[in-house]
């Protein structure tokens, strides 16, 4: 008896075996859904990154307002917002899609930030150089800028890709069946809530090492392979 809890070591390893697929399938969502989140922050934090480093003011003082916007406000209030009041408007997205843009919302305001530092820490001369070459604006950010921008800012957009990932239990509020989801439903179904809680735990502990491991390997290869950095 632990704190009340019966522990049956062979009916409790039974039980576990019988809900992992359960809790896979919703490993599975989370792994979705961080992976979607975190390309919509991506694509959307280079976007804002862009457009507030414009010189021109009435393109970078909105955007900048933007940024600060969705950084400043709950994860939590711009769900809600999205799954309940697009659809007064006849945008209606489904749960899952609706959970995915609200994390790259959310998450492109730092990403967009990442990115302006990693843009901002290119020597200066670089762009000098593509002028002199006769490069244009676009070419000189494609081809010269980024490609060197993107090495230095890979262990940040990594730490984000786990933190949105450690976000998507947030999701479960708009019926999304991700791993923490499941193992509430498990428990209110079966009243033990203790083991696919602590499956869930040690599903997330596995997830964010091997993503912690993904991005450290591909912070040491992806310097060798572009642009030299100095």
């Amino acid at each position: 008896m632990l704190f009340g809890y019966h522990w049956d070591l062979t009916s409790n390893w039974t039980f576990a075996l019988s809900i992992l697929p359960i809790l896979l399938h919703g490993m599975l969502v989370t792994i979705e859904a961080t992976l979607l989140g975190f390309f919509i922050a991506a694509v959307l934090g280079l976007v804002f990154a862009v457009l507030r480093g414009s010189p021109t003011r009435l393109i970078s003082y909105p955007v900048a307002f933007i940024v600060e916007f969705f950084r400043d406000t709950p994860l939590l209030v711009q769900l809600y917002f999205l799954y309940f009041v697009l659809p007064n408007y006849g945008i209606l997205l489904p749960a899952f899609m609706t959970g995915a843009v609200a994390l790259g919302i959310q998450y492109s305001a730092y990403t967009s930030e990442v990115y302006r530092a990693g843009i901002e820490a290119v020597s200066r001369g670089q762009t000098e150089a593509s002028r002199a070459l006769n490069l244009s604006r676009a070419d000189t950010f494609t081809r010269i800028i980024l490609p060197q921008a993107v090495p230095r800012i890979i262990p940040a957009l990594g730490n984000y890709l786990i933190s949105i990932m450690k976000d998507v239990p947030v999701l479960s509020v708009v019926t999304v069946l991700e791993m923490l989801n499941v193992a509430k439903i498990i428990g209110d179904r079966t009243f033990q809530y203790l083991i696919p809680l602590t499956m869930v735990g040690g599903l997330y502990l596995l997830l964010t090492l091997f993503a912690s491991f993904l991005v450290r390997a591909l912070d040491t290869r992806l310097p060798k392979r572009g642009i030299p950095l100095k």
